[in-house]
């Protein structure tokens, strides 16, 4: 039996498009400016319903992580890194990341995003090491 196939909402529509082109998108609210994820009808901090996908460098670093031994339903290989991670241009969200060996995934460790082909119709993202270890400078 193979892993489950995310499936498309109206909402994640956008998502998945700019995954499928090798970008990252994540929500950002109009009216805050509050970059979130995972897609909501209205912003986790005013509840604003005025937010529109934005792109993301799709770089960042690991906040925590965790170790999954025991896969967590068919098709998934184990053993596996999961993580927060933080976006360096603000959004967090919840990923694989792929170091080679999960024990090498520690926290603070520099992540980029890296798009994987699933099936014909979906891209998944995943972080891997990021070899640029300088930190974008913000003003």
């Amino acid at each position: 039996m193979s892993r489950p196939v995310p499936v498309p909402t109206p909402l994640s529509r956008p998502f998945w498009d700019a995954a499928s082109c090798g970008d990252l998108v994540v929500p950002c609210c109009t009216s805050c400016g509050l970059r979130f994820f995972v897609p909501e009808p209205a912003c986790p901090g005013c509840m604003s319903r005025d937010w529109r996908y934005v792109p993301s460098a799709g770089r960042g670093a690991v906040y925590s992580v965790t170790f999954v031994h025991r896969a967590p339903g068919p098709g998934f290989d184990t053993p596996f890194a999961l993580a927060v991670i933080d976006l360096d241009d603000g959004a967090t969200l919840l990923s694989h990341v792929d170091a080679g060996d999960p024990d090498d995934v520690v926290i603070g460790m520099r992540v980029r995003v890296d798009f994987r082909l699933y099936t014909d119709e979906i891209t998944l993202p995943y972080f891997v090491p990021d070899t640029r270890h300088e930190r974008p400078t913000t003003e």
